[in-house]
């Protein structure tokens, strides 16, 4: 019996959904799309490019390249797409756009977020064997902070 919404996951794992039947409705919508849009085979021949769409769709599938390419890009897109927000989330608390005024120590505010998210990423396990980011982090931990402070010191001298 299928009790939470992990069970409904795991199955529809277990029988394809996200190796097959996602990334076959993704590439047909886009490709149907993109023939709806340019207007190659004319205005009225929506039957012949849902066809093209189906047939790309489904050739698109055959070696499970796709499957396999969409089930590495996608879970690291939605790991980018955390971090982008946290990086949004603390600009606007740092750097209050309606008021217009500055904040004290907003590019500080920012430095520590900045070193909030690498500290994540740097503890999350998956990222923390000698080849992931974590290994890499620590081995150069001395050189970023360097490079940051002459990055600093640079804009620090341009705006003057």
């Amino acid at each position: 019996m299928v009790t939470t919404i992990t069970d409904v996951l795991n199955i529809w794992n277990e029988i394809g959904v996200f190796s097959y039947v996602i990334p076959f409705l993704l590439i047909f919508a886009v490709v149907f799309a993109i023939l709806k849009k340019t207007g190659i085979l004319g205005d009225e021949n929506d039957g012949i490019l849902a066809i093209i769409a189906v047939a790309l769709g489904l050739l698109s599938l055959q070696f499970d390249f796709v499957s396999e390419f969409f089930a590495v890009i996608f879970p690291r897109f939605g790991i980018g797409l955390s971090i982008f927000l946290v990086l949004i989330i603390l600009a606007g608390f740092f750097f209050p756009k309606a008021t217009g005024e500055k904040v004290p120590g907003g590019w500080i505010g920012m430095a520590v977020g900045i070193g909030v998210v690498l500290w994540a990423l740097s503890s999350w396990d998956r990222w923390t064997s000698s080849i992931g980011f974590g290994g890499w982090f620590t081995e150069n931990f001395w050189a970023l902070i360097v490079l940051g402070i002459i990055i600093a010191v640079i804009v620090i001298v341009t705006k003057k």
